[in-house]
């Protein structure tokens, strides 16, 4: 099948009552989704199941509560409001089972809104920037819609997807999702050399998006051999692939090669990995297997959190009981890297937030969920330094972390520290 049609017409093959998954983060299908928010007046009880999303999400509003109902896996800023409103639901789930949520028909789906590169000559196209859980949606959706574009890169590994899999294709030239570069502050640069100084040569890394990633990258110009296996990465790694930094030789698990489920990036970045072998897109069903994951050298697990309080619980996904993103592969990098020979698992973050509290806390906010359990948690680092919490007690914990927590705060949480543990 060859034919184009008009998104109009493509999503004419959703129903009321259809469970419809929409692809991921910078691969979201725009007009796919406009498409079938202009249908709200026939649709009705329409489940819309989705990861992180980029662009409008239209069909959370309020207004089309009876067409649409959103249930987000990992919240993003488009449905944030909806999901705390009442207007959405959030599902908590690791990023790795979230594809065996749709395989084992825990969360049964009808159709999928997809976005790829357009068909080779064998009629092969590519799910690009977004593999992650949505290769397990297309199979296991039994109407697939795809937006075909030619702004999406076509990247090796899982996401080749033939186009007889496809029940319409939609051609778009519309230019996907590419994030704006982000200047460093000074207390990014501080925690980002804290985490570099804690990275030996001929390690394999995993990273978000961000600040704080982006200043380890930037800290990381003088290492060799490193590699990388990741859920998602963006623009920091290509200076250190193109300077040969990044090389991935050490690793045991696809060594020569970027391993990622998906990624987030500036148009650079998707001009970068275009047919690019060194980087491989796989399923994140094996991305984020901790046996996988595990199963490389000095694995180096670098992610964030909201909050921390002095016994090493990570609360990572809410505000108190505003829900502010998900689980995510948190916990499957964590506990994989704890697992990895010389591996290191950090939880890196500013000692405050913006308002000048601070984000190492006596306890939790009310509501809070915890993500990373005290029992997981190795290395916290902030802008003053590293606690490795590892093997310590909770008292030891709680000096640690007050060593690293802003000036500002340490004295109150000392006294909040011998109040709990009766002594310090």
């Amino acid at each position: 099948m060859t034919n184009y049609i008009s998104a109009a017409e493509a999503v004419k093959k959703i129903k009321s009552g259809n469970h419809v998954f929409i692809h991921t983060a910078a691969a979201t299908p725009v007009g796919l989704v406009k498409a079938m928010t202009d249908r709200a007046e026939e649709l009705r009880d329409v489940e819309i199941y989705h990861l992180h999303t980029e662009g409008e999400a239209p069909y959370c509003n309020p207004e089309f509560k009876k067409s649409f109902h959103a249930n987000s896996l990992f919240i993003g800023g488009n449905c944030r409001s909806a999901v705390n409103e009442g207007y959405a639901d959030f599902i908590p789930c690791f990023l790795s089972e979230v594809p065996l949520m749709f395989r084992r028909g825990v969360i049964p789906l009808d159709v999928a809104l997809i976005q790829v590169s357009p068909p080779d000559a064998h009629g092969y196209t590519s799910l690009g920037v977004s593999v992650d859980a949505s290769l397990a949606a297309v199979e296991c959706s039994k109407t697939v819609i795809a937006q075909v574009n030619p702004n999406m890169p076509r990247t090796h590994g899982d996401g080749l997807v033939h186009i007889d899999n496809f029940s319409a294709m939609v051609w778009s030239e519309e230019p996907i999702y590419a994030s704006k570069p982000h200047e460093l502050s000074d207390v990014e640069k501080k925690i980002g050399a804290y985490v570099a100084e804690m990275i030996e040569d001929g390690s394999t890394l995993q990273m978000g998006i961000g600040a704080i990633p982006d200043a380890v990258l930037a800290s990381l110009t003088h290492h060799k051999d490193l590699g990388v296996h990741t859920e998602m990465f963006s623009d920091g790694i290509m200076p250190l692939m193109k300077s040969g930094v990044i090389n991935n030789k050490m690793k045991k698990r696809h060594p020569h090669t970027l391993v990622s489920g998906f990624m987030i990036g500036s148009r650079e970045l998707y001009d970068f990995v275009d047919d690019n072998p060194a980087i491989r897109m796989l399923d994140i069903q094996y991305v984020n297997d901790t046996r996988i994951i595990r199963g490389n050298p000095k694995v180096i697990s670098i992610n964030s959190a909201i909050e921390i309080d002095l016994t090493g619980q990570v609360c990572a996904d809410s505000i108190g009981t505003r829900m502010y993103s998900g689980v995510g592969g948190q916990m499957d990098f964590i506990r994989g890297a704890s697992l990895s020979e010389g591996g290191k698992p950090i939880i890196a973050l500013p000692s405050v937030t913006s308002r000048g509290e601070s984000r190492i806390a006596s306890f939790l906010k009310q509501g809070a969920g915890v993500v990373t359990t005290r029992a997981h948690v190795h290395y916290i680092v902030t802008e003053y330094g590293v606690a490795d919490l590892y093997g310590k007690s909770l008292r030891q914990r709680a000096k640690a972390l007050i060593n690293i927590a802003h000036p500002d705060h340490r004295e109150h949480l000392d006294r909040e520290a011998v109040e709990r543990f009766k002594s310090m």
